[in-house]
């Protein structure tokens, strides 16, 4: 069996809905950020503090190309999609399914922004980085959902019907 990974915005859901339908379906499941975080020893906000953006893209970047797993969902960070690299190696492992959340929706739910490790470069907005990656989550997504105004019950029961639509 291939893989499943979710890319998406920052409070699209990937991790908690990830852990839930790796369990369901009974798959093993890698959170990206908390690798990152696990091999460097420091939060993500530390490591975007302490050493910038573009070295925190080259670490993510190294992470996901590390990953070596099959039968496993895949949570990445927000940010993956700026490596054509990792993101060329993660759809050659399995399906990418794009987490997509409109922009209120993300307001609502991000409420902690400097403490979340969210790449953001010096003088950009939420809203910036929003639409510099919406052309990039859709460009490698094998499957979109549209969790805005969804529960992660039912996001994951889309998940579950799109991916057996497709077996």
């Amino acid at each position: 069996m291939k893989n499943i990974i979710l890319i998406g915005m920052p409070s699209a859901g990937k991790s908690t809905v990830g852990v839930i339908v790796a369990k369901h379906r009974g798959m093993s499941f890698v959170d990206t950020d908390v690798l990152i975080q696990t091999t460097q020893g420091r939060l993500l906000q530390e490591i975007l503090n302490n050493d910038g953006t573009d070295a925190f893209l080259k670490i993510e970047e190294s992470s996901v190309l590390s990953l070596n797993c099959s039968d496993t969902v895949i949570a990445t960070g927000g940010s993956a999609v700026y490596s054509e690299k990792a993101m060329d190696y993660l759809k050659r492992t399995g399906t990418v399914i794009y987490l997509y959340v409109d922009m209120e929706t993300v307001n609502k739910r991000l409420k902690n922004l400097k403490t979340r490790g969210v790449v953001l470069g010096p003088g950009e907005s939420l809203e910036y980085i929003y639409s510099k990656r919406q052309p990039l989550y859709e460009k490698y997504a094998d499957i979109i959902i549209d969790c805005s105004e969804t529960t992660i019950d039912s996001t994951v029961e889309m998940i579950h019907e799109r991916l057996d639509s497709l077996s």
